[in-house]
């Protein structure tokens, strides 16, 4: 872990918008928990959807799902790492 400034544009609640040093853009930051929660939802439509959607929707619906649980994965193991405990149970 180190510390760093960064330049916080918007710090408000689930939706601060700050720039990491040596970043040109700014990004904005998602809580672990709410992460698990939108993690949780896109299972949830994929659910829904497998067998209702043509098979190129249902492809680019389980993408994002993908990319939502690679976000997760890597924020949990980082929290583990860490000795952080996880801001939602599973």
């Amino acid at each position: 872990m180190h510390v760093e400034q960064v330049e916080i544009y918007s710090d408000q609640t689930n939706r601060a918008v700050l720039r990491h040093p040596g970043r040109h853009f700014p990004g904005i930051l998602i809580q672990g928990d709410t992460l698990y929660s939108l993690c949780h939802r896109a299972d949830l439509i994929c659910l829904e959807t497998k067998g209702a959607v043509s098979d190129e929707t249902y492809q680019d619906i389980d993408g994002l799902r993908n990319a939502l649980r690679s976000y997760l994965a890597h924020y949990k193991t980082v929290l583990s790492e860490h000795g952080i405990s996880m801001p939602f149970s599973e």
